[in-house]
Order: C-alpha cells, then sequence, then structure tokens
C-alpha cells in the first residue's frame, strides 16, 4: 500500500517529536518491552484513525514492534502533523493524512486505510466505525473488534448497538479509569487552555469563562480556568452534574443567561448546537468561542455566519465574525478541538495511560474477541490496575497493600 502523505522530507522533524514524547511515557516504554519480544499481533492488521501527532505515533510504532501491520489515518484534519506521519511512513508504517485535509479526503483516506483488509481497529469519535457499517461492510467479517478512544465515539456505538446493527465487539476505551479518569480531566483541562492561550495571547484571570458540559473533560477545563484566575460559570443539561459543579464552587446557570456575559466560551459536551443563533445575538462584543467536544457541530458555526456582515482571519486560528451592530465574535481553530488544532494536545505523561488503556484493549479483543458479543464493553478491571500499578512504580510511588485479614474482612461484606 502506498500511503498518502504531504511531504516525506519532513521526517527528521517529525522523529524528534516521537522521541521526545518517548522519554516521557514509561507506561508504553515497558509494554513496547516486553510485547516486542513476543510479537502477540504477528501476522494482523490493523487500522487506528485517532489525532496523528507524536504520541499516536508511538503507540503506533508499539503496535507495529509487537508484530502487527499498521495503517493510521488522522480523526481530525487540523490535527494531523504532517512531519509526523512522514517519520511514521518512513519506518514502514503506512499513513493516510494531511494537515487541513477537506473532507472528501478525510474520507478517503479512512477507505485507502481500509484497503488492508484490518482485523482490528482502533476509532476516535466513530468515523471509521461508521464507514465499516455503511460503504464498506464487505469487510465487516473479517474484523475480530475495536476500541474507541472518545465519549462522543462511545456514544454513537451504544446508539448503534442499541439498535442491533453492531457488527462486532467494541471495548470503550473511554470509559476504563485509567483512561477518563486523568485523559478526560487532566489531560483536556491543560491542553485546551494550552491551546487557548497560546492562540490568543490573552490573559485569563478575570474573564468569565462559560464551560459547557461538566462531565469529565468540562470538571478539567473547569478546574483550570479556576486555576488561571478565570471567573468560571458552568452550563448543563444534567441536574446532578450541575448540583455536582455547584457543589465544586461554580456558578451555574443557562445557557441563554451565561450567553449575555460570557467573555470566553467552551463546548465540551459531545453534542451539537450548543451555542447557537440565539446566544450570538446578546454576546459581548469580542466574545471568543472555543471547542474541546471533539466534533466541530457543538458551536453552530452556520448560524454564527448567518448573523455576520463579514469573516475574516485575524490571527493563526482566529476567526472575526463582525455583526451588524458592529460587535466583533472571534472563532477558534474553526470550532475544531482547539487543544489538538491550535495545540499539541494533551500532554505525553497522560495518553500514556490512554494508549496502555488502548493497547490492552486490542490486545484484549486478539485472545477474546472471537467470544464475545457484538456490543460496547468496558476494559477489563485488572488492566486498569495493572496500568496504574507501571505507572506509579515509573514515578517512585509506592502504596500500601491489604492484609490477608483486610482482605477476608472486605470479601465478609
Amino acid at each position: 500500500m502506498e500511503s498518502m502523505i504531504r511531504d516525506i522530507s519532513l521526517a527528521s522533524s517529525g522523529h524528534d517529536k516521537i522521541n521526545w514524547v518517548k522519554n516521557f511515557m514509561p507506561v508504553m516504554a515497558a509494554i513496547d518491552k516486553e510485547f516486542s519480544v513476543s510479537k502477540p499481533f504477528a501476522g494482523k492488521k490493523m487500522v487506528i484513525t485517532l489525532h496523528l501527532e507524536a504520541k499516536t505515533a508511538y503507540m503506533a510504532e508499539i503496535f507495529q514492534h509487537a508484530g502487527a501491520e499498521v495503517s493510521v489515518t488522522g480523526s481530525n484534519p487540523l490535527s494531523t502533523q504532517d512531519d509526523v506521519a512522514a517519520a511514521l511512513v518512513e519506518d514502514g508504517i503506512h499513513v493516510f493524512a494531511t494537515h487541513g485535509c477537506t473532507e472528501e479526503e478525510y474520507d478517503t483516506y479512512i477507505n485507502r486505510a481500509l484497503d488492508c483488509k484490518p482485523e482490528l481497529v482502533i476509532d476516535d469519535g466513530g468515523d471509521l466505525v461508521h464507514i465499516l457499517h455503511t460503504t464498506r461492510r464487505e469487510l465487516l467479517s473479517g474484523i475480530i473488534g475495536g476500541s474507541e478512544e472518545t465519549t462522543t465515539g462511545v456514544h454513537r456505538l451504544k446508539a448503534l448497538a442499541a439498535k442491533g446493527e453492531l457488527e462486532f465487539p467494541m471495548i470503550a476505551a473511554n470509559d476504563a479509569y485509567a483512561k477518563f479518569l486523568f485523559d478526560n480531566r487532566y489531560g483536556t483541562g491543560q491542553s485546551t487552555w494550552d491551546g487557548i492561550m497560546r492562540t490568543t495571547n490573552l490573559v485569563i484571570a478575570g474573564k468569565n469563562v462559560v464551560i459547557a458540559g461538566y462531565g469529565w473533560c468540562g470538571k478539567g477545563g473547569a478546574m483550570r480556568a479556576r486555576g488561571l484566575g478565570a471567573n468560571v460559570i458552568i452550563t448543563e443539561v444534567d441536574p446532578i452534574k450541575a448540583v455536582e459543579a455547584v457543589f465544586d464552587g461554580f456558578r451555574v446557570m443557562p445557557m441563554d443567561d451565561a450567553a449575555k456575559i460570557g467573555d470566553i466560551f467552551l463546548t465540551l459536551t459531545g453534542d451539537k448546537d450548543v451555542v447557537v443563533k440565539r446566544h450570538f445575538e446578546v454576546m459581548k462584543d469580542g466574545a471568543m468561542l472555543a471547542n474541546s467536544g471533539h466534533f466541530d457541530v457543538e458551536i453552530n458555526i452556520p448560524d454564527l455566519e448567518s448573523l455576520s456582515v463579514s469573516r475574516r482571519t485575524v490571527r493563526t486560528n482566529i476567526e472575526e465574525f463582525k455583526q451588524k451592530d458592529g460587535r466583533k465574535i472571534y472563532l477558534l481553530a474553526e470550532g475544531r478541538l482547539v487543544n489538538l488544532a491550535a495545540g499539541d494536545g494533551h500532554p505525553a505523561e497522560i495518553m500514556d495511560l490512554s494508549f496502555g488503556v488502548q493497547f490492552f484493549s486490542a490486545l484484549h479483543l486478539l485472545r477474546h474477541g472471537k467470544e464475545m458479543s457484538h456490543d460496547v464493553h468496558l476494559m477489563p478491571e485488572k488492566i486498569n490496575t495493572k496500568l496504574a500499578e507501571i505507572k506509579l512504580e515509573s514515578m517512585g510511588i509506592g502504596i500500601d497493600a491489604l492484609t490477608d485479614e483486610q482482605r477476608a474482612y472486605l470479601n465478609m461484606n
């Protein structure tokens, strides 16, 4: 298979990025050391659709070392790093991705990757699985199973499974404790504000920051915004999460009210139309909009454009929408994931755990997938524990252990 990338001459820079993150991913290094010898994936073909940057590249290389024939595509046009893609191709991995590709190219890349006839897949958001269930159904019989990286993708999978239409087992990697407790909270929290701050070069302290959604990603975004000195407002549709936000010390109100006072709006819900026309109509002059909720549908960009007399790029990754009354509303990173489209994504130490989940999910499917039901499954708890133990050991941290008497006591109750 011939790869489709921007420029192979960029590979040197890509190798530098990959080598840098390797220094901070001890869990993945331990996995690489063990399974590059036993090669459990020997003879197996795999397609990985994730944000194609250095940490993803390192995971792809580890699967390759473990014996797999790996094809990689990007899950977001703006998060693909062309130099990293080139480095992977130099290392013998099939890559189909370019930064800033069109929607048509995006679909072409996924289809080209699927031409390898994979037995295992890793998805991010559900597009790969969707294509397998619609236009590439001839490949379904060869799929052992797959895993899903995001909350949005898990929602799509569960909807498919509820209708009895999921054609192979999928592990909700996103729902593993070793993933969402760290990746969604600390990873999203830090990388989102990194993307916003490096893009705008503006202070966060003192601003009214509106966080839409108080799931694990929203919690991380809110926590970091408060740490930066912002006045944080939470909008929610779930009463329990709203109460939690109040008890965590945040203001909670409907978006209709928050739209009037917010300086920065950050959507992290995984749903569409979170910020729409009526909200844009009452926003302050200079309000900024950003999304970290996977797809670019949370902020209704057609609504914003319909209200605007002009749309122009005023700074890299910032578009200005001038309203009829002279107000200016700014959209960051085209409404796509601001932490990846305008930044480098989650820190390496965080993705060390998340990609450990992905590796062991694929290994579990390899060993047990043919007996698993065509449903959305959780990763076995013992794998979460193993990953946490490796992480603690790498940080030089020890913890207590239960005595036999304590174990017996807990088992009795």
